[in-house]
């Protein structure tokens, strides 16, 4: 399984900061590439940012680039995103995921595991 965890409030003004961070039990994903996506209300599920299974490779989507982190510690089996100049269109439910590939992707499909989700909200 995987389970989300926020670090810090889920609520935050604008302008803040927050980190998620996603751990795997019951199984490794050392080798598969993970990503963040999220869900606004009424708004179907986005991609937010992937890393390879090494850590090497990161992709995000344009909406969050320069602004969110992703980063992983395959020792702790976990998978970061830290989410800095928050802005109220970042409000969502954000998801963690493990991809079926080494890779991480903006597909959605390549993602087998997926984590309950967390709710983040920004207010203005």
């Amino acid at each position: 399984d995987v389970s989300c965890r926020r670090l810090g409030g889920g609520l935050v003004q604008a302008g803040g900061s927050l980190r998620l961070s996603c751990a795997a039990s019951g199984r490794t994903f050392w080798n598969n590439g993970m990503g963040w996506f999220r869900q606004a209300p009424e708004k179907e599920r986005e991609f937010v940012a992937a890393i390879s299974w090494s850590g090497g490779g990161t992709s995000y989507a344009d909406s969050v680039k320069g602004r969110f982190t992703i980063s992983r510690d395959n020792a702790k089996n976990t998978v970061y995103l830290r989410m800095s100049s928050l802005k109220p269109e970042d409000t969502a439910v954000y998801y963690c995921a493990a991809s079926r590939y080494g890779s991480g992707s903006s597909y959605s499909n390549n993602y087998a595991f997926w984590g309950q989700g967390t709710l983040v909200t920004v207010s203005s």
